[in-house]
């Protein structure tokens, strides 16, 4: 379900609000988050009418108390206007410029009953998590699927998708604070790691890795119920074509539609998964339309656009999408197995929507 700034204003200027902020979590983020001596800077990631950045003010923080509801943010000047130490500004973290938070950055970040209102969690968790000081804390409260009316479960999480939050951090802690879920992550790790998925059906299996990027350069990658991410594709079917295969998989998979003809084969990788012949399809998707849905629950429970520069410190990828990756944007993670590759293009698309004109397969080389 998704929620425009305008709705979400409507909500506070109704005078509705969310659930008031609890002892417990107040307990827990004063033992817990990172000290602030002198005034060091927190950031309240969906601050709504402003009662967490108020709590955190007394703690000794200076606040940045970010909604993108100026509903909500006219209710926190008005509410706590004899209040120092907060800067209420408007701001939709998830598509907006970063560019007004803290330039030396934050020693606590908390969103607060807001992470489930957020698509790409992982992508938006990682450049919130880079503006954090040294030693710093982010913290993320929320509600959880077992404890949450099934009319509800939208604004919650459940555990894959909590596990998907703490993947890649050098240190998670998990609390419970009267049925919502208390993560705190320190330590972007700054790695990932390549995962496999067990062993496949002997003796050679053909399928197809599609690669589509956003209108900002993002690659779509889905979180697996395997818990890694991965690029939407699979088997390629008898008498199909990779092309056609791939147009057919992300559909099934996403939801998004896309025309054969838009589809084009970059490479065929070719690799040994135990007694088995593994051969993908790298298709580059160079148009496509429609919205991100979940058609296929059972194989993934949510789909993100990621920026290449954070693929590094994704966590765990898929052997195949993160050799995909790297045939599509060499470099972009290294250190992956050798690989044999048969290119099949001699450009690839720089940026979505540019079209790849095939050519005959090129002679094999082997990544390193």
């Amino acid at each position: 379900m998704r929620y425009t700034r305008t709705a979400w204003s409507e909500h506070y200027n109704s005078g509705r609000g969310f659930r008031r902020l609890g002892e417990e979590e107040k307990r827990l983020i004063a033992e817990h988050a990172t000290a602030a001596p002198n005034g060091g800077r927190a950031l309240d990631i969906g601050c709504g009418t402003g009662e967490l950045s108020v709590y955190l003010t007394s703690l000794g923080y200076t606040v940045d108390g970010v909604d993108f509801a100026e509903g909500a943010l006219e209710r926190a000047r008005a509410e706590h206007a004899e209040v120092e130490g907060v800067r209420w500004l408007s701001l939709d973290v998830e598509n907006g410029d970063l560019a007004d938070l803290a330039e030396d950055g934050y020693v606590l970040i908390v969103l607060r009953l807001s992470i489930a209102f957020i698509r790409d969690r992982t992508r938006v968790l990682r450049a919130l998590a880079a503006r954090l000081r040294e030693g710093g804390a982010l913290v993320i409260i929320t509600p959880i699927v077992e404890n949450t009316p099934e009319e509800r479960r939208h604004i919650a999480l459940d555990e894959s998708e909590l596990a998907a939050l703490t993947d890649g951090f050098e240190h998670a802690e998990r609390f419970d604070a009267k049925g919502l879920a208390v993560l705190l992550l320190r330590g972007p790790a700054g790695s990932f790691s390549v995962q496999e998925k067990g062993r496949p059906e002997p003796q050679a299996v053909f399928g197809a890795a599609v690669v589509v990027t956003d209108a900002f350069g993002r690659v779509l990658l889905g979180r697996s119920t395997w818990g890694m991410w991965e690029l939407p594709g699979g088997r390629i079917e008898t008498d199909e074509t990779a092309p056609a295969a791939a147009v057919r998989e992300l559909n099934e998979e996403t939801g998004l539609t896309a025309c054969v003809d838009d589809a084009h084969v970059i490479t065929v990788l070719h690799d040994d998964r135990l007694d088995v012949r593994r051969v993908t399809a790298v298709v580059r998707v160079s148009r496509w339309a429609g919205e991100l849905a979940l058609p296929e629950p059972h194989h993934f429970v949510r789909w993100e656009f990621h920026d290449l520069n954070t693929l590094a410190i994704l966590g765990k990828i898929f052997a195949p999408s993160a050799q995909a990756l790297t045939a599509v944007w060499p470099g972009v993670l290294a250190g992956l197995p050798p690989v044999h590759s048969y290119p099949c293009s001699t450009t690839v698309p720089p940026v979505p929507g540019e079209p790849v004109e095939a050519s005959g397969c090129a002679s094999e080389w082997r990544a390193s």
